[in-house]
């Protein structure tokens, strides 16, 4: 996991790559086994995806996103057109679940991307 594979490999757009689930360093093999569990290697280019590890941060950043989202358009539809509860419950919760799951996976192969673009890893103390 480091930036010498650039002779190598041609640059991969961290964002791009990461929507599509693809790996960081090739852009072609699959980063996902499954819906969000990231594979032991790339098949393409044998990229070791044991650096990837993305934590929470993609489920926050759903969470904010899809919440802000869809309680503002709720709270829009019901000041200005009042629909009883049971439209709100089939409007907004298919929305949300279609949407968290869509963009988790897609949050989570950006963020693998990042780190591997960046040489990210666990961040040490420096004693000396």
């Amino acid at each position: 996991m480091s930036g010498n594979d650039k002779a190598l490999y041609p640059p991969v757009d961290p964002f791009t790559s990461g929507m599509k689930g693809r790996c960081p360093r090739c852009g072609e093999g699959k980063l996902f086994d499954g819906y969000l569990t990231p594979q032991k290697s790339c098949t393409n280019c044998g990229l070791d995806y044991g650096f990837a590890d993305a934590g929470d941060g993609p489920a926050v950043f759903v969470i904010l996103l899809i919440g802000f989202l869809v309680v503002g358009l709720a709270l829009w539809l019901e000041v200005n057109y009042g629909p009883p509860l049971w439209l709100h419950l089939v409007l907004w919760i298919p929305l949300s679940l279609g949407l968290c799951l869509w963009l988790l996976r897609a949050l989570k192969g950006v963020l693998i991307n990042l780190q591997f673009k960046n040489n990210a890893h666990e961040g040490e103390l420096d004693n000396g």
